[in-house]
């Protein structure tokens, strides 16, 4: 598993999407371009990794209420411009979807401080189609992150050094 992921490209990682290609989107799903819509597409498009809505919240400022930000998450990811995430830990994250985007990618988590990495590595084709095989499916996908704790929590919790 130490392999790109070479069946899937990360454009998500390459590219920063211009904020007038995303309210274009906006614009093509017959949506309003709110000053809040338009501010949660540009702090999205801005960070690289997930980010939860009291996240989002708080990079806003004064901009919008915390419901505001929930609400047009909601139609943004019904509209396909973010993607949710939910890692275990009760707390709804997001993502900008980018252009060509197919939404294939993984992510390791720290355990104590919830930091995000983004990584490459993937299952291989061939790994995918022998479980399907085996158990007669079809249509396989996969979703895998990853979880420990990293280099800087564990610094944190490392014992003094007489």
């Amino acid at each position: 598993m130490n392999n790109p992921c070479s069946q899937h490209q990360h454009p998500h990682r390459l590219v920063q999407q211009p904020l007038t290609e995303l309210t274009a989107k906006l614009r093509q799903h017959s949506r309003k371009i709110t000053g809040p819509r338009q501010a949660i597409l540009d702090v999205l498009r801005r960070h690289q990794n997930p980010m939860a809505n009291r996240e989002i919240h708080a990079a806003l400022g004064q901009e919008c209420d915390l419901a505001t930000v929930y609400r047009n998450l909601h139609t943004l990811e019904d509209m396909g411009l973010v993607r949710r995430f939910d890692f275990g830990d009760g707390t709804a994250r997001f993502e900008l979807v980018p252009e060509g985007d197919d939404g294939h990618h993984h992510h390791l988590i720290c355990t104590r401080c919830s930091r995000i990495v983004e990584i490459d590595e993937c299952f291989p084709v061939e790994v995918e189609q022998a479980l399907a095989r085996r158990h007669g499916f079809t249509e396989i996908t996969h979703k895998l992150e990853f979880f420990g704790v990293c280099a800087q929590c564990q610094a944190k919790s490392a014992p003094a050094v007489p």
